[in-house]
């Protein structure tokens, strides 16, 4: 520690603080003691610790925990006594109050978590591939496609309303998976039976449809190994089809013992929320907010099927991708906590809203460009389509429903209303409804989430 007169001033002294790992400059007042008063030499000692101080009977008490006798008080310092001492260094020492230590990111992402999650929306399209030859049928497609649809927004909707009773505790939540699960598998399932009739085709789609029931189940209560363990028997039949034909039975039998045991998981994990005992809060949230977020289910999957039908391989990168989306999630959401925290004005943050934005959608699309190079998919189409899901999750995450589900509705329709009329072959099309879309919702995202109240 160096005490220097302050560049001649004449009334403030410099006191520099050398610490390990940074260099404290203080200005003192310069009342024409001698340089080594040691008053300032003491004031020097304690600034770090009396700079917070927003009265002098801290630094009184600061002074006693050092253990100042009244004796050293007068003789070494000068001063009548403790508070006498502690007023004048009050008065020395400038006032400083840093900022407290910032707690852990809020929005830190589970890294393992979003990883499964990813793989696990993919690995149940491995059942395709060992029944494929047994449902073929003229409809048959059309039987999958429907019952799929149906359940992608019945599934949406649920989990919304299941997360939304989870606040008044997990009872509460498992009468909403009770109530909702079954009729959303047996309205599904009689889809594909009026679309494909009765055959296999039609048996196969209760199969999906029950799964993505039980499967819904087991994530809205963070079970995601629980739900890989059921794919197993499925991953297997699979990974030998290359080498080696298991034959019609097995070929059968693999994607009904998955099927049973994610339902058996999921029928064990609503009887144990239960059997939880009830907290209180009986309120039931309206009906109407779930809603947005089941109609965005239904428009996502008419554009993913859209897409499907001429690039599959897009498809199943988009798939794998949807780990990682909920990564960046994540991600956003604590680098907007960080930029509003470093932001001085409402303008800047705007700004770092937006760049970050810029930054989560970019890293989100970059690999599936990589994807769609390998696959020999067009890049075009994949990424309109990713971005507009990545960035309609987004704003679903901050509690802006309707207007994703609108947007997306929008550009489902007209994708819709194109193939049924005839309208022009191929991914044109398509990609105008989904680029169109992802430009709306990009500006709404900057313009909805720049404000630093949407991060409060």
């Amino acid at each position: 520690m160096a005490l220097e007169p302050d560049g001649g001033q004449g009334d403030t002294l410099a006191l520099r603080l050398a610490a390990p790992d940074s260099t404290l400059s203080l200005r003192l007042p310069w009342r024409r003691r001698a340089q080594d008063d040691p008053v300032d030499v003491l004031a020097a000692e304690l600034a770090e610790r009396i700079g917070p101080a927003v009265h002098s009977y801290e630094v009184a008490a600061l002074l006693e925990s050092e253990g100042l006798t009244g004796e050293q008080i007068r003789e070494r310092y000068g001063h009548p006594g403790l508070f006498s001492l502690a007023a004048d260094l009050y008065r020395r020492v400038p006032r400083s109050f840093p900022e407290p230590p910032r707690g852990p990111d809020p929005w830190a992402p589970d890294h393992v978590r979003c990883a499964l999650r990813g793989a696990l929306f993919a690995l149940p399209g491995l059942a395709y591939l060992l029944t494929a030859g047994l449902w073929h049928a003229p409809r048959g497609v059309y039987a999958l496609v429907a019952a799929g649809l149906l359940s992608w927004a019945w599934g949406q909707a649920l989990s919304h309303r299941a997360y939304l009773r989870l606040t008044a505790g997990p009872r509460e939540a498992g009468r909403t998976l009770l109530h909702g699960a079954p009729p959303g598998a047996l309205l599904a399932s009689a889809a594909a039976l009026a679309v494909a009739g009765p055959g296999p085709a039609a048996l196969f789609g209760a199969g999906q449809s029950l799964y993505l029931a039980a499967a819904g189940v087991l994530l809205v209560r963070g079970r995601e190994l629980l739900l890989l363990g059921t794919l197993a028997p499925l991953a297997a039949g699979a990974a030998v089809l290359p080498w080696w034909d298991p034959g019609t039975l097995p070929r059968v039998a693999l994607p009904v013992l998955t099927v049973v045991l994610a339902v058996t998981a999921a029928c064990r994990e609503i009887r144990g929320m239960l059997a939880a005992p009830p907290e209180g809060g009986s309120t039931r949230p309206p009906l109407a907010a779930s809603i947005p977020y089941g109609l965005f289910g239904l428009a996502a999957g008419t554009l993913v099927v859209s897409v499907g039908r001429h690039q599959p391989w897009a498809v199943i990168a988009l798939t794998v991708s949807m780990g990682p989306a909920e990564w960046l999630l994540y991600r956003y959401r604590g680098l907007s906590v960080a930029a509003l925290r470093a932001s001085a004005n409402e303008a800047v943050f705007r700004l770092r809203s937006a760049r970050t934005l810029a930054l989560c959608l970019g890293g989100y699309l970059l690999p599936l460009v990589l994807a769609a190079l390998l696959t020999g998919a067009e890049p075009a189409p994949l990424l309109t389509l990713a971005a507009l899901l990545w960035t309609a999750l987004l704003l679903q995450a901050f509690g802006l429903a309707w207007f994703p589900a609108v947007v997306a509705l929008t550009a489902a329709a007209g994708v819709a209303a194109t193939a049924l009329l005839g309208g022009p072959p191929g991914t044109a099309w398509p990609l105008v409804c989904c680029g169109t879309a992802t430009a709306v919702l990009v500006i709404g995202a900057v313009r909805c989430l720049g404000r630093p109240t949407a991060h409060s």
